[in-house]
């Protein structure tokens, strides 16, 4: 494809300056355009697959999120406290259980005491603070040595 283009140039005479027009062809050049094109038009297509396959993958995710979430909402006070306890070595200050779950000191005082009446805990007393051992995860010391009967 041809376009003309009016370009001016000046001469000069022995009457002073002339200025005359002169019609020159301009031919345009596609190849740097068309890869120019063709690469904005790559990056939109990649840029549609990635954001076709994140949204596709987010739903897995957030239904891995609700599954745990709905474990944790699921589980009955004293499940929570047991796992909570196992989950930090089977002991815990009382204390910390109280900061961990947010409830009352009172709750969790009576939730432990049933436990520890089903032999599921053990609470020991350190001073102002009780130490709560799951079943089996008591400090030797606090074991009393066995008997011959």
């Amino acid at each position: 494809m041809t376009h003309w283009v009016a370009t001016g140039f000046v001469s000069s005479g022995a009457t002073g300056l002339s200025t005359a027009q002169a019609i020159v062809p301009l031919q345009l050049q596609w190849g740097p355009h068309l890869a120019a094109l063709g690469g904005i038009a790559a990056l939109a297509v990649l840029a549609g697959i990635l954001a076709l396959r994140n949204r596709l993958d987010q739903p897995r995710s957030l239904s891995a999120t609700a599954t745990t979430a709905e474990q944790t909402e699921f589980l009955t006070d004293r499940e929570r406290v047991r796992q909570l306890i196992n989950e930090n070595g089977g002991r815990m200050k009382q204390s910390e259980i109280v900061d961990a779950v947010d409830w009352s000191k009172a709750k969790v005082s009576r939730l432990l005491a049933d436990l520890e009446e089903d032999g599921v805990v053990t609470k020991l007393r350190l001073g102002r603070e009780n130490l709560v051992c799951l079943s089996g995860h008591e400090p030797t010391a606090s074991k009393l040595p066995d008997r011959p009967q």
